[in-house]
C-alpha cells in the first residue's frame, strides 16, 4: 500500500550528498548595464545620438553602451 512512500525514502537515502550548485546566468547578471537615468541627457561622443520613442528623450550609442541615458 506504502511501496511508493518507502521507493521515495530509499531513493533519497541512496542518493550521495552533493554540494549546491552555483547559478549559471549569475555571472550573465552581471555582464547587463541599463541605461542611465537623468533629468538632463547630454551627447558623450561623436557616435551619440538622440531618439524620442514613446514620448521620453533617449541618448543612443553605437560606439559605447556604456553612453545610453534616459530622460525623466
Amino acid at each position: 500500500m506504502f511501496g511508493f512512500l518507502r521507493t521515495a525514502i530509499s531513493t533519497k537515502l541512496l542518493r550521495p550528498f552533493t554540494a549546491p550548485q552555483q547559478h549559471q546566468h549569475a555571472a550573465v547578471t552581471d555582464a547587463v548595464r541599463g541605461m542611465k537615468v537623468r533629468s538632463s541627457v547630454k551627447l558623450m561622443c561623436d557616435k551619440c545620438s538622440f531618439v524620442r520613442r514613446r514620448g521620453r528623450l533617449f541618448v543612443v550609442c553605437s560606439n559605447d553602451p556604456k553612453h545610453k541615458q534616459r530622460q525623466g
